[in-house]
């Protein structure tokens, strides 16, 4: 191996070679810090986006909780007066079946002691 005699063109193109190893390994490692940077942007808006929009969940669930408090609050109050109809209908039901057992007895009672004409017999 004394006397190796490589050719110029060989050496040459074997260093033109290496130069554009290192060009493209270095164009690589560019891109790659590039991208971290854009992931980490991405990233970051991500969150931002997400927490705001978590906010506005929030407050829009909010708002129909309340809406639905609301709704459930005059529910119980048409409960509430549908109860005291029915309670009122109950009494005058009781009053008219007191009423017709009243006239029920009156009738027997006083059966056949008035005329047609109203006049007493």
């Amino acid at each position: 191996m004394e006397n190796l005699k490589l050719p110029i063109a060989l050496v040459l193109a074997m260093a033109v070679q290496l130069a554009g190893g290192v060009w493209w390994v270095s164009q690589q490692a560019a891109t790659i810090a590039s991208l971290e940077k854009s992931v980490s942007e991405f990233a970051s808006k991500m969150a931002v986006e997400e927490s705001v929009n978590l906010k506005r969940d929030v407050q829009d669930n909010a708002m129909e909780i309340e809406y639905l408090w609301d709704e459930t609050d005059e529910l119980w109050e048409e409960v509430n007066s549908l109860s005291r109809t029915i309670m009122e209908i109950t009494k005058l039901q009781q009053r008219v079946a007191l009423l017709e057992a009243e006239l029920k007895y009156i009738n027997r009672d006083h059966n056949n002691m008035l005329d047609l004409k109203g006049d007493m017999k």
